[in-house]
């Protein structure tokens, strides 16, 4: 059951990690109108009639963004690499760590989209009247959702296996 738990936790880690890379890598964090032209914009560039710029503009809630999202998307990583490596043994610590790596990304994945939903809404909000959040960004959230998830249920198994009384070992009678 333990085993199970544990590769459970890291199937749903390697989806948040998917999400998240997903979501940091695309452009498509927002859609809006510029000059009657479907437009949207990511964290490393925005796009117009689909023509593609970096970021010209340095805004502080952008960097804020990126640098917890690259640091979401490091701890997803670690907590992955650690449940696989242990997915056979629940009682290492490589599960107890992975767990907590899982919930660091979630948390700073939490950090980066709420900075971004801030700035957007005030930056955005008062320039565009046409504008909304888009695809890459709801992954985003979909990627925090499953990385805290599956954190608490590394941390479960955990401390699930260490509560569980070892098999006792097979005795050898001498007939």
């Amino acid at each position: 059951m333990v085993l199970s738990l544990v590769g459970g936790a890291t199937l749903c880690g390697a989806a948040a990690l998917l999400l998240l890379l997903l979501s940091t890598a695309t452009d498509h964090w927002m859609q809006y109108r510029y000059s009657g032209n479907a437009s949207n914009q990511g964290l490393w560039r925005f796009c117009i009639n689909r023509k593609c710029h970096a970021h010209t503009l340095t805004v502080a809630f952008w960097d804020a963004t990126r640098a917890f999202i690259l640091l979401s998307v490091g701890s997803a990583f670690a907590g992955v690499v650690l449940g696989f490596l242990a997915s056979n043994r629940p009682m290492s610590s490589r599960v107890r760590t992975g767990g907590i790596a899982l919930l660091l990304s979630g948390f700073f994945g939490l950090l980066a989209l709420a900075i971004y939903t801030g700035g957007m809404v005030n930056f955005f909000g008062k320039r565009y009247i046409d504008w909304r959040f888009s695809w890459s960004y709801i992954l985003g959230w979909i990627g925090i959702i499953l990385a805290l998830g599956s954190g608490v249920l590394q941390l479960y198994a955990y401390k699930r296996s260490i509560a569980e009384p070892a098999p006792a070992p097979a005795s050898v009678s001498d007939s």
